[in-house]
């Protein structure tokens, strides 16, 4: 044997493993003691007292701002967090001081946001399930395990759910003179007229597909209503499985009066009718049974973004894939049996955990069709926007231009009206032969062409000769194709499409203005948290900040230079961006705050946003609790902070809102230092890594003061709300009793917004 296997003298042991360090056995005599080849001791030594083996050494003490003071176990769980939000909308609906109309549209809502968080959220989790991704979410779950505990969850709420419609909204509808019935429930006229209709409207829109050896089992697509039909042969008794898709291009429920005008409003299911005439479907056979069913499909694509490829293209390529992703729910009535439930398992490969059973109506999306009945009893009373008071109309209305020339504006949507300011904005420098040109992001717009004042806008400023420029976010999810639309309506028009940088959404709502006034340059500037769509200008609470301020405007110029070229600045004067600054800025104040606080100074942080989840700014404000910073948050939807918990949040309240609006402003108040910013951002990760945001340093004494008392009202002590304890539990507030406010309602009064 050569070297290659030769055994190391120094690391050979006898099969018997009795070798000690410092002995070696003898290869020749087995049988002789080996040799001692350690010293002997010095006879100095013999009677020594050897002490224990000495401990470490202290351990390093940890600096002051280490993350590893806070505990593992100090985030909510975001997928739970989010259930808990749409519980609250549930609470809405549930709520007898809310009028009636409004209760049946939260149900709907209920049932819009559940679909998207299956179709967007549980996809996510069952993707990463499936392809052996381990990562665990903050609070320290597999995908796995979060998908357990989002399943448990869901069945607890869409039984709550479905109870408050069957055994709260359903009857009090009825006594209002509004009733959602069944088949049986008709008398003869209402039946002859109905099949009528069915005969001439619906009969002709339907396909009833087979399943035997020779047809397949039919492709479902997502969120399509459905009949699972068993018929018999009469012939010789063989039972076939069918399927009907309910069209969703008819309204879901039909009005049986023949009078729009009557106060009385009777609806049937459309799925009701369809059943009621299955014999018609199947005409020579014997219908055994039928039941509704609903499927949730994986809608949460990416795209994959070469900078060669066009990525219009490569956006609807992907489009077209998405009503063919995989399941993710699949909803069927709670009288389903078992031999059909184990069909459509096996055929369209769902997870039994995934089954969701509905006690009663599927989908009450379709209370959505309630709120255009004539009937302003059983809603919110009406109101018209304000006009801002610097905005203010006389016989002509006032130039834009000239009012921020005298100091900048905020706005406040949807109680200032958007048509009389963003609009009036974009519209004013389109006509204004003294424009250059106009500079805007579009995130989300409205519907089709034609619907978007905004866009009409930019047209016309194009087709005057300005220099038109309009970042279009065709990626904003559920949107895409209406803004694939958008984008090329604006470029025939002449506008310069941009689509932004690769990898990353642009969610900021910014537009500049330049103007030539003389021999000088001057820039107008809006920055806002809503998007540029006048329908949701009126639903959905947001802030806006117009300026003239030289700085903003050198600001959004050098972003528009990131977005639409090859600059990479990353810093600015007055305001902060993502992906590299937001994060990055929030940590900087808080830690100013905390500084403050250790230094005996006025101390605190007010934060007002949609989600808040990202760990590394939830840490930062644990750190300034646990310096004796007051922290108050108000968010509309997650929060995977735990506030109130002794040694880290003690200091940090929590409360949620609510209404008849949808909040979605962003405010940061930083009181020692006393600033304050409004934008876009959120704080989650895809909001501070994945999206170029903008947030927007507000500094006229004016505006902060109104930022103020927002904050101020959103936070008092009487405000309707639900506060979340340590335990994640959302405690509806206040409990004591007193005259209790409602902040929408306020801010509605002090804006003028009426009705």
């Amino acid at each position: 044997m050569g070297d290659n296997g030769r055994v190391n003298d120094e690391t050979q042991t006898s099969e018997t493993g009795d070798s000690r360090p410092g002995e070696r056995a003898s290869l020749d005599d087995p049988g002789r003691r080996p040799a001692v080849t350690s010293p002997p001791p010095r006879t100095g030594d013999r009677h020594r007292d050897f002490g224990s083996v000495p401990s470490a050494p202290p351990a390093a003490t940890r600096s002051g701002g280490s993350p590893n003071e806070l505990p593992d176990d100090r985030y909510f769980n975001r997928e739970l967090s989010w259930q808990d939000f749409n519980a609250r909308v549930l609470a809405l609906a549930e709520d007898p001081s809310q009028p009636l109309l409004e209760r049946a549209k939260f149900l709907a809502i209920f049932a819009s946001n559940l679909d998207e968080f299956y179709m967007v959220r549980v996809a996510g989790l069952k993707r990463r399930e499936q392809t052996g991704l381990t990562v665990r979410s903050a609070d320290g779950l597999t995908p796995s395990e979060q998908l357990t505990y989002v399943a448990a969850r869901n069945a607890e709420l869409v039984k709550r759910h479905a109870q408050a419609f069957e055994n709260g909204v359903r009857p009090a509808l009825a006594e209002a003179g509004i009733r959602i019935v069944a088949w049986s429930d008709l008398g003869e006229a209402d039946r002859a007229r109905l099949s009528e209709y069915f005969t001439q409207q619906i009969f002709p829109v339907l396909t009833p597909l087979a399943v035997d050896p020779a047809h397949p089992f039919p492709y479902i697509s997502g969120l399509s209503l459905n009949l699972a039909v068993t018929v018999r042969d009469p012939s010789d008794g063989t039972e076939r499985f069918a399927r009907v898709k309910v069209p969703n291009n008819v309204p879901r429920l039909v009005r049986i009066e023949q009078s729009r005008d009557s106060r009385t409003a009777t609806f049937l299911p459309l799925e009701e009718l369809i059943a009621a005439h299955l014999d018609e479907l199947f005409s020579g056979m014997q219908v055994s049974e039928h039941h509704v069913f609903r499927v949730t499909r994986n809608a949460d694509f990416e795209v994959e973004e070469d900078r060669d490829e066009d990525l219009l293209q490569a956006l609807e390529r992907e489009l077209a894939q998405r009503r063919f992703g995989p399941p993710v729910r699949l909803e069927v009535a709670h009288d389903m049996s078992e031999h059909v439930l184990e069909l459509l398992l096996r055929e369209l490969e769902v997870d039994p955990q995934d089954v969701v059973e509905v006690p009663g109506l599927l989908d009450l999306s379709c209370l959505h069709q309630l709120h255009s009945l004539n009937r302003k009893e059983l809603k919110d009373p009406p109101f018209v926007p304000a006009t801002h008071p610097a905005f203010g109309e006389r016989e002509t209305p006032k130039s834009v231009f000239a009012t921020l020339r005298e100091g900048d504006v905020l706005v406040h949507h949807p109680y200032h009206s958007f048509s009389t300011s963003v609009q009036r904005f974009i519209e004013q420098a389109a006509a204004d032969d003294k424009v250059l040109a106009i500079k805007q992001t579009l995130y989300r717009t409205s519907g089709t062409s034609g619907e978007s004042p905004i866009v009409d806008a930019l047209i016309e400023a194009a087709e005057r000769g300005k220099q038109v420029v309009a970042l279009v976010e065709i990626k904003a999810r559920f949107d895409e194709q209406a803004n694939i639309t958008w984008a090329r309506t604006l470029e025939r028009a002449g506008v310069h499409v941009v689509y932004g940088l690769v990898g990353l959404k642009t969610h900021c709502k910014i537009a500049l203005v330049v103007r030539q006034e003389g021999s000088t340059i001057r820039r107008y500037c809006h920055v806002g948290s809503g998007n540029y769509n006048p329908k949701t200008a009126r639903l959905y609470e947001d802030l806006g900040l117009f300026t003239a301020d030289p700085d903003v405007g050198a600001d959004l110029t050098d972003l528009f230079n990131v977005l639409t070229g090859y600059s990479r600045q990353q810093t600015y004067r007055n305001i902060l961006t993502s992906p590299n600054g937001i994060r990055r800025g929030l940590l900087n104040f808080i830690e100013n705050e905390i500084s403050l606080a250790k230094a005996g100074k006025p101390a605190g942080v007010r934060i007002k946003c949609n989600s808040l989840v990202d760990e590394q700014v939830i840490d930062g404000l644990y750190r300034a609790s646990q310096a004796g910073v007051d922290v108050d948050v108000v968010v509309r939807g997650i929060c995977s902070l735990k506030p109130g918990v002794p040694g880290l949040s003690e200091n940090i309240r929590v409360r949620s809102i609510l209404g008849r609006f949808l909040e979605h402003s962003r405010v940061f108040h930083f009181r020692g230092a006393g600033t304050h910013w409004i934008g876009s951002a959120d704080i989650m990760h895809r909001n501070l890594d994945r999206r170029i945001e903008a947030l927007v340093r507000v500094s006229d004494p004016r505006l902060t003061a109104q930022l103020d008392a927002l904050l101020d009202s959103a936070l008092d002590p009487m405000t309707r709300c639900w506060v979340l304890r340590p335990s994640g539990e959302w405690v509806p507030s206040p409990t004591d009793s007193g005259q209790v406010r409602d902040h929408q309602m306020e801010m509605l009064r002090r804006h003028g917004a009426t009705g």
